[in-house]
């Protein structure tokens, strides 16, 4: 089995590539390389592009993950017939492109950080009740956008729901969670993905699939992590003041628990700022729960009509 170590990038086909550029870097990336015809964007925290895109009609096309050795990409080739070859796209590492079985392109990485992290302020200090511990300094940010530190997740809009399980879990390595159903609980129909790192801890989901029925695949959205809570508001008002378009937030998940805030990218894309979520490991107690309108969060604003 192949064991996917961490979410690499999510790769779009939008119209016009320096409005998504605009937008992105209004939502807290940077510009790592942009030609007429493709897009690469980077995060504060480095290593890989999070964000690549070409020029077309707007839909999502696949997702990158990184693999911890070319044995995993050796395997990945031989499995699905496929070369372990350059990646000349990032002029760095080498790479295997599978499918899903949904048809989202699957780059399987190793070996291509090309990017060098940025410097940021650090996580503010917070003096909670009984835990106060900032003493004789003050917290104060500056205005601006958001500081995108890395992607986390990537949430799928599955045609054939059982089959894209079993491809995270038997060829990716992937292990559920946490998971929904819908009437009856052998009626799974989403499922929250962590990579089968053993006993290491990681995300709660870097993936997630939804089977509510899409006649056509797509993303639901893909999701960012930001510095901390106050980097995450700080960016909710930058965007606002831009004139983007909200989505939903701020608010906390309960699955996951991330403080989340989601937008639209100028084509209708949602995308998330999130902070504070889950880590898990194999030893993580799985929840199954039914889904309902209370499922998506702890506390928000009223979920919007369009929010699925």
């Amino acid at each position: 089995m192949i064991k996917v170590r961490d979410i690499a990038y999510v790769r779009y086909q939008v119209p016009d590539l320096n409005v998504q550029a605009a937008f992105l870097g209004d939502f807290g990336l940077t510009t790592h390389r942009h030609t007429d015809d493709t897009l690469q964007m980077a995060t504060h925290g480095g290593g890989y592009p999070a964000w690549i895109g070409q020029r077309g009609d707007n839909r999502a096309l696949g997702v990158g993950f990184i693999v911890d050795s070319l044995d995993d990409l050796d395997a990945a080739a031989a499995k699905f017939d496929q070369p372990v070859r350059p990646n000349d796209e990032l002029d760095a590492g080498s790479i295997v492109t599978i499918s899903d079985p949904d048809g989202f392109r699957i780059d399987l990485l190793h070996g291509g950080d090309v990017i060098a992290p940025r410097a940021v302020r650090a996580p503010l200090a917070l003096n909670a009740t009984g835990q106060r511990t900032r003493r004789g300094v003050t917290n104060r940010i500056a205005a601006g956008p958001s500081h995108v530190m890395r992607l986390g997740h990537v949430v799928l809009k599955t045609r054939d729901f059982p089959a894209m399980m079993r491809f995270y879990q038997d060829v990716l390595g992937f292990a559920v969670s946490d998971s929904y159903y819908a009437q009856k609980p052998d009626a799974t129909v989403a499922a929250f993905l962590h990579c089968g790192l053993g006993r290491t801890f990681t995300d709660h989901h870097t993936v997630a699939l939804i089977g509510l029925g899409a006649q056509d695949i797509d993303f639901d959205h893909c999701a960012f992590e930001v510095i901390d809570w106050d980097d995450l508001a700080n960016g909710n008002r930058f965007l606002a003041e831009k004139g983007h378009r909200h989505s939903w937030g701020i608010g906390r998940h309960v699955q996951g628990s991330q403080v989340f805030d989601y937008w639209r990218d100028p084509f209708g894309n949602k995308i998330e700022h999130w902070t504070d979520g889950d880590l898990v490991n194999e030893e993580t107690p799985v929840g199954h729960e039914p889904l309902s309108p209370d499922a998506l969060a702890q506390w928000a604003p009223p979920l919007p009509a369009d929010f699925l």
